[in-house]
């Protein structure tokens, strides 16, 4: 039986519940947080939901981290009363979770999450493939409904990667990007190609549904396991720039854990802007 548990019931965490709920792929999600009635009235609501959308995922509540142990993916989202969970706060909740003795893997679904992930690394020497964001995916889904909407096309035809470190050293990496299967450049002009790269910055970060959408499946692959690769942040090492940086390239996740991290497919130029933005 597979179990995601959600740190935080905020707009991020709700909307996260009720996403991997309707996707039927999870045997169990906990909504985790101190204000208990209104966790407990979100994950209601969201059961209560079921027969209408069909789905068999079941959704319970707790007040305490505790709740979090056995869990097959434990998500940093939003506290009710604290929002996302970054900073200070954020390091003493990954305390709590460190003495829970739990191998679980950390998804960090929030826009705000990159320093934490860097310091949970750093000063609490969790293993870095335990440890992935998936704002980045987020942010790519973006991307693509941008661009699609310039050609008038469903944004599943198209194929676009970003990498680095959004919102200002982030790369789209338009040389290796397709629509219909064929090269982006033949159906967009590259002025719209510099328009879309410049409005980036404004796309950050996404919104919550966006965020709790691209969670939801890394959440899933980190419970299962699955062959599709996902672009997020995860700790990768740059010679002259340290280890551990942590940046937005494409993964591979097996159950558990990132299996691989993958270059990403950018063209010289766009690397060597990957590259300073990571200095």
């Amino acid at each position: 039986m597979s179990i995601v548990a959600i740190i935080g019931a905020g707009p991020l965490g709700g909307a996260l519940a009720h996403t991997l709920a309707g996707r039927s792929r999870i045997a169990e999600v906990r909504l985790i947080d101190p204000e208990a009635r209104v966790a407990e009235g979100k994950a209601l609501d969201i059961q209560q939901s079921s027969p209408i959308e069909q789905f068999s995922t079941r959704v319970t509540s707790a007040t305490t981290l505790a709740a979090a142990a056995g869990a097959d993916a434990i998500v940093l989202a939003d506290l009710l009363s604290g929002g996302e969970i970054s900073g200070e706060p954020g390091l003493a909740v990954l305390r709590q979770i460190a003495r829970l003795e739990t191998s679980s893997p950390l998804l960090f679904a929030g826009g705000a999450q990159r320093e934490l992930m860097t310091r949970a690394i750093g000063e609490l020497h969790l293993a870095p493939a335990r440890l992935a964001g998936s704002a980045p995916l987020g942010l790519e889904s973006a991307v693509r409904a941008v661009a699609a909407a310039l050609i008038d096309a469903s944004p599943m035809d198209l194929s676009i990667g970003i990498a680095g470190v959004p919102p200002r050293d982030a790369v789209i990496g338009w040389d290796a990007a397709t629509a219909f299967h064929r090269p982006i450049a033949d159906v967009l002009a590259p002025h719209h190609l510099a328009a879309i790269s410049s409005r980036l910055p404004a796309l950050w970060p996404p919104s919550p549904y966006t965020l709790a959408s691209a969670a939801a499946r890394v959440a899933e692959a980190f419970a299962a396991g699955t062959r599709r690769r996902f672009t997020c942040f995860a700790a990768i090492d740059v010679a002259g720039a340290g280890r551990g940086l942590i940046a937005a390239v494409p993964v591979e996740i097996v159950k558990g854990k990132i299996g691989r991290i993958l270059e990403p497919a950018l063209s010289r130029h766009e690397r060597t802007a990957f590259e300073n933005g990571l200095g």
